[in-house]
Order: C-alpha cells, then sequence, then structure tokens
C-alpha cells in the first residue's frame, strides 16, 4: 500500500494587464497545469495560495479557481512583497496536496513570464496540461 504525504506545488504566470479577466484566464491556466503535470485529483487538494504582485488588484486568483470547481478548498489570496526590481503582473501559487509522489517528483510549474523566474523548471506544456482540474 502506497501512503500518501502533503506535498506543496509552487507555480507562478503572469498577465499583460490589471484585468480581472486576464487575472482569471491566467490562474486557471497555471492551476490546471499543476494539476495535470502532478496527477492531482480534486479530492487531493488541501489548500492553496495565491499572491499577487502589487500592481495586480481587480480581482482575487481563487475567485477564478473556485469556478473551476474548488469550491471546498481553503484558500487565501495575498500581496506579494514589492521588491524594487521584482517581475511584475505576477500571480504566484502554492498548492498543498496530498500525494504519493516523493518530494523530487513533485513538478512545478512556471508559465508565460514567470518562467524567467526559474529557468530551471519551467517546460513548455503538453496535452496533459490542459485536463479539466474539476476532475
Amino acid at each position: 500500500m502506497t501512503v500518501k504525504g502533503v506535498r506543496a506545488v509552487r507555480g507562478a504566470t503572469t498577465v499583460d494587464a490589471d484585468e480581472a479577466p486576464l487575472i482569471h484566464e491566467a490562474t486557471r491556466e497555471l492551476v490546471t497545469a499543476i494539476v495535470a503535470r502532478n496527477g492531482i485529483g480534486p479530492e487531493d487538494v488541501v489548500s492553496a495560495l495565491f499572491t499577487m504582485t502589487p500592481d495586480l488588484r481587480s480581482d482575487f486568483p481563487a475567485r477564478a479557481v473556485r469556478e473551476l470547481g474548488w469550491s471546498d478548498v481553503p484558500m487565501l489570496c495575498t500581496i506579494e512583497v514589492d521588491v524594487r526590481g521584482a517581475l511584475p503582473r505576477c500571480i504566484r501559487a502554492l498548492v498543498h496536496v496530498e500525494s504519493t509522489l516523493d518530494r523530487s517528483a513533485v513538478r512545478h510549474v512556471y508559465l508565460r513570464g514567470a518562467r524567467v523566474l526559474r529557468p530551471d523548471l519551467a517546460r513548455d506544456g503538453d496535452e496533459s496540461d490542459r485536463r479539466d482540474v474539476s476532475g
């Protein structure tokens, strides 16, 4: 029998402007890729934390994820530390999941302009990234 443990999956993406539809689209794309790349089912998600850079304030990333079916997942949105020279218009995610994956096997996701944050982890999407996060 394989034992599940709690794992944290990181991810980040960017938007071109502070507009709610763009924040929703980018957040859904990010969460969908996190789920697909790590074989996460809706029942595996423990909680999620989203941060946005201070130049984004038109909507909450968690609202976009709730629209995808994560209505019973505890989520928190907050503002990223405002560091001079940091990547602008960036949305970050930290998703806690129950998983049988070893920590070293967790696949973190960096999309769009956020690829520069962790080029060692960023990669082009594949068909598995398009799976619906609601299961």
